[in-house]
């Protein structure tokens, strides 16, 4: 999908689905070091292309992270090769490939992982996101979360937005 090596995305909806899936193996990666993520740019003018997902690496353990339409998200793991080229983009005036440049990102590099947690969007009146995820990471320096910017991920930095619940998922402990 969208010529990336690997990237075969589950697309699930709804904070249930998503932590069934995928809450022991988010809440197994406490403990470890953010050691480097990669992101799509585009190479003539640099670019996020927020589309695609959102890889880091958790020492050797990789998730990619990639939010779809106005509900969807999709986890996986290991699957994903950022050494191998983008493809078949010819038809497009840009051209995309991985990097690990992010100054969102950059200062979570080298820090351990201290908790992970679902976050659902329930505003107080309802609007277009309501019920959507976002995975969020803590570190001792702070945390950030990706999210749906409705249809393309967003990253953010900091304490999410108040009409956000959390659903902490652990600390480290051992899928079961």
């Amino acid at each position: 999908m969208m010529g990336i090596s690997g990237f075969e995305p589950t697309f699930l909806v709804g904070l249930e689905a998503v932590r069934k899936e995928h809450g022991p193996g988010m809440a197994a990666l406490g403990g470890r070091r953010l050691t480097g993520f990669a992101i799509v740019r585009f190479v003539e003018d640099g670019d996020w292309f927020a589309d695609c997902p959102v890889v880091l690496n958790f020492d050797g353990v990789q998730v990619e992270i990639c939010h779809w339409k106005l509900d969807e998200l999709s986890i996986s793991w290991n699957s994903i090769d950022t050494t191998t080229a983008i493809s078949d983009w010819e038809w497009f005036e840009l051209t995309p490939a991985w990097s690990s440049a992010d100054e969102r990102l950059e200062p979570f590099v080298g820090q351990e992982l201290r908790e992970v947690a679902l976050l659902e969007w329930r505003p107080s009146s309802h609007d277009l996101a309501d019920g959507t995820i976002a995975v969020e990471f803590v570190f001792d320096a702070g945390c950030f979360h990706i999210a749906n910017a409705l249809d393309e991920n967003s990253i953010e930095i900091g304490d999410a937005h108040p009409e956000f619940v959390r659903h902490r998922l652990g600390c480290g402990a051992p899928p079961e």
